[in-house]
């Protein structure tokens, strides 16, 4: 594995670094407020297994929503999707991710998909083990694998700021649970769920694990198949149609390529069969994704010809 700095992408930072003034931190979770609104950065990892990055690429941040990609490969793996697909379905919503709306009019009560809120907590309350504490430890080292990192690990502090203010998703948990479409206990759930948000990785890693989904689930740098190749399509289906939030549609327009945002101010993109990005910028738009990360995947469009499209 080769990394290096690229002048070519950090005149890209520059040029999409004044675009994060107009943004604003995510509030709702304290913790997320202590970040520098300013801070951006990328990182592109080749499936040659080489890397070039630009701007603040050692900024570790949450992966927040970005989580939801990785949950769900990894219940698909192991349960398999006849099972998720009962209990969450496949389609694109215009809500907000936080959104209880479409539970209250959809017959089964189950969520649109696993990228909103809803539908990721169903996927992780299906998480297999006998315990909290082997759900959580077999789940990290899924993802200290798919980046070929043994030290990952959550963020303490932060998960604990948003399991204490996370009333709207417990709403969502009881909800569902009324209605058959999750079991077990929501405060293990939601402990669950706020530590898989919590994970902590820089842009470099996160492109790192992009690209494992852009080769169709295999590592381009130990040749391992760690993810079934059609749970890698599903997963990239989903983050199309679904990854950035109701703005998806837009994003699939003005960059189009597979990608999941978190209100981190995280993006993570794949372009199918060529590489994986991974752009960190904490200042939002109104819909929670990176304001200054979407112009500059904009920028990098226009530049290398990204768009699957």
């Amino acid at each position: 594995m080769t990394c290096q700095a690229s002048n070519e992408l950090e005149q890209l930072v520059l040029q999409a670094r004044p675009y994060s003034s107009q943004g604003k931190l995510a509030t709702y979770i304290p913790a997320l407020e202590k970040a520098n609104p300013s801070h951006l950065s990328v990182a592109i990892f080749h499936l040659d297994g080489t890397c070039t990055y630009a701007g603040d690429y050692k900024q570790r941040f949450s992966l927040q929503s970005i989580s939801k990609v990785l949950s769900l490969a990894y219940v698909l793996a192991r349960i398999g999707d006849e099972e998720v697909f009962q209990r969450v379905g496949m389609e694109p919503t215009g809500d907000p991710f936080n959104s209880i709306a479409k539970l209250e009019t959809t017959k089964p009560s189950k969520p649109l998909n696993p990228m909103i809120n809803a539908g990721a907590l169903v996927v992780t309350s299906l998480i297999p083990g006998a315990d909290l504490k082997e759900q959580w430890e077999d789940f990290l080292d899924f993802i200290r694998t798919l980046t070929g990192n043994p030290e990952i690990a959550y963020n303490k502090e932060l998960q604990e700021s948003e399991f204490s203010t996370s009333y709207l998703n417990r709403a969502l948990c009881f909800f569902m649970k009324q209605h058959g479409i999750i079991n077990g206990e929501v405060e293990k759930i939601m402990e669950l769920y706020t530590k898989q948000c919590s994970i902590e990785m820089n842009c470099l890693e996160l492109a790192q694990l992009g690209a494992v989904f852009a080769n169709n689930g295999r590592n381009p740098v130990s040749g391992e198949q760690i993810i079934p190749v059609q749970i890698a399509r599903i997963c990239k289906t989903f983050m199309v149609t679904c990854g950035m939030y109701n703005a998806s549609g837009e994003f699939a327009m003005k960059v189009g390529i597979p990608a999941k945002s978190g209100v981190s101010g995280g993006i993570l993109g794949v372009i199918p069969n060529r590489c994986g990005i991974g752009v960190f910028s904490p200042a939002l738009d109104e819909k929670g994704n990176s304001l200054a990360g979407w112009k500059l995947l904009e920028f990098m469009n226009e530049k290398y010809n990204f768009s699957i499209f």
